[in-house]
């Protein structure tokens, strides 16, 4: 069973994000862990945003990367500039993946609008994600008919 890692600053909105749609589409097949390189706690935007997807996140926590530092990751998935930049070295096999996305924890405005860019952000990170499955987990692009 394959291994992945999603990491960024916080652990706390697109890691969180990517974690649940890596499970919902591995379905089983992979284990998926998301961890921050530092800990702020699940963002409860990112909760109500996934929620009203379907994918129930209130169970995640936060973690550091360094408790994860003993598996042996087939991928690590970057998903913001600075855990990419910051990112410890894994003594693993892992290949390592980046997409920047933004981090709708920033957004301003009404309380809709940050709910939109919570909104948009998740939509960016259902459709990586489930490519990322497809071709690494599922390899449903490389199957013949």
């Amino acid at each position: 069973m394959k291994k992945i890692l999603v990491l960024c600053t916080g652990n706390s909105c697109r890691s969180q994000l990517a974690e649940g749609y890596l499970r919902h589409f591995a379905q089983g097949k992979a284990e998926v862990y998301s961890a921050g390189i530092e800990t702020h706690g699940v963002n409860p935007k990112a909760i109500q945003v996934m929620k009203e997807d379907g994918i129930d996140i209130s169970g995640h926590t936060s973690n550091h990367v360094d408790e994860y530092s003993h598996i042996d990751f087939d991928y690590v998935i970057t998903v913001c500039d600075n855990a990419k930049e910051s990112c410890p070295y894994f003594p693993t096999k892992a290949k390592q993946f980046h997409h920047n996305f933004p981090d709708p924890a920033k957004a301003v405005g009404t309380s809709e609008e940050i709910l939109n860019e919570f909104r948009a952000v998740r939509d960016l990170v259902k459709a990586y994600m489930k490519d990322f499955i497809d071709e690494h987990v599922n390899n449903e692009r490389y199957v013949s008919e």
